[in-house]
């Protein structure tokens, strides 16, 4: 339909070229009166669609955690750039403010450099910190737990030995605490085998209330075997949806495109659980992301379920070729039958940001 001002128009110059064929200019006729368009009211946040590409991070942060506390996100990664515990925050998920070394001391029994795939818990007056670090004294890899009063630390081991070691499996790394429904408190990692050429397994065994403590004896649950897993099973992390815990591990090897990110399930924190991605991973290299893995699983402002990872961008595999593992972001959901769905989006792809 036209504006009505330019109807309005139309009828005036009628009016007045009929009259000045009668012979006259005849009487001037009003201006009309000046027309304006409706306020538009503003749109209000609740509408308004806020949109992100990946990767989120795009620094090196492999082995990424993301802890959140109240309307806060801080997200934790393996030591890069001399800093032991690269720390970030965040209040949407998707834009990261570096606020930078998060250890304030490590155990006695590490040494400095190689520390590993930090996850945080919160516990009763603080947080506790499960990291990776060198076992000085034997030279493997070895699980410390670190306190602190701040999720942004500074986080302090004051013990003297680490609280995992598995030296006569090679070591142990990747650990993942669990606080289940119940109150219920367990670490998930994994025995370092392949750097020695033995299995490598995830293993759980219950925590303490204040996460400082194991209880009973380890359990294991999965081991490597599948071939597309290649000598090793890493990176545990647990999610629980009703009732069915997802094991979610990455395997094969982190310096290149074949590392992916398998799934077992299980109907108790401690199995037996059964794996899901036998022949094929779950998560693998395709398109712009490669060697996808360290992933991990986090809710939004309005419980919408996400899943966080590393990955290299295709071209840029591996350091060797100048590439960084930088950190993923992408919408996690499960179909009817409980399978969780993934669909990576990449620098290419834009997609809705989580909700706040």
């Amino acid at each position: 339909m036209k504006p009505r001002l330019l109807l309005f128009c139309t009828a005036s110059l009628t009016v007045a070229a009929s009259l000045a064929l009668a012979g006259g200019a005849g009487p001037r006729l009003p201006a009309p009166p000046a027309r304006t368009a409706p306020p538009v009211a503003p749109a209000s946040p609740a509408t308004v669609t806020r949109t992100f590409t990946n990767p989120v991070i795009p620094d090196d942060f492999p082995d990424p955690f993301i802890l959140r506390v109240g309307k806060t996100y801080y997200a934790y990664g393996t030591n890069t750039g001399g800093v032991d515990l690269p720390v970030r925050k965040s209040n949407d998920l998707v834009n990261w403010q570096l606020v930078g070394e998060g250890f304030g001391r490590l155990g006695n029994w590490a040494t400095g450099g190689f520390t590993w795939a930090p996850e945080v818990m919160a516990v009763k007056n603080g947080y506790t910190l499960y990291y990776t670090a060198r076992h000085t004294d034997s030279g493997r890899q070895c699980i410390g737990v670190a306190t602190s009063k701040s999720p942004e630390g500074p986080f302090r081991d004051e013990s003297s030995k680490p609280l995992v070691c598995q030296l006569d499996q090679g070591g142990s790394i990747d650990a993942s605490p669990l606080v289940d429904s119940d109150g219920k408190r367990y670490l998930y990692w994994k025995n370092d085998g392949n750097c020695c050429s033995l299995l490598t397994a995830i293993y759980v065994q219950q925590l303490s209330d204040d996460g400082l403590k194991l209880l009973g004896q380890p359990k294991d649950l999965i081991y490597n075997g599948a071939l597309w897993e290649g000598n090793l099973i890493e990176a545990p992390n647990v999610y629980k949806r009703g009732s069915t815990y997802y094991l979610f591990y990455s395997a094969a090897d982190y310096n290149s495109d074949t590392y992916s990110v398998g799934y077992a399930t299980a109907t108790s924190p401690t199995g037996p659980f059964r794996k899901q991605s036998r022949d094929l991973p779950w998560l693998f290299t395709k398109g712009a992301l490669s060697g996808p893995g360290g992933q991990g699983v986090i809710t939004d402002g309005a419980g919408q379920t996400w899943m966080y990872y590393h990955g290299w961008t295709t071209g840029q595999i591996g350091y060797e070729a100048g590439g960084v593992r930088s950190m993923r972001l992408d919408k996690l959901t499960f179909d009817a039958s409980g399978k969780p769905v993934l669909n990576p989006t990449t620098t290419r792809t834009v997609a809705p940001a989580p909700l706040r």
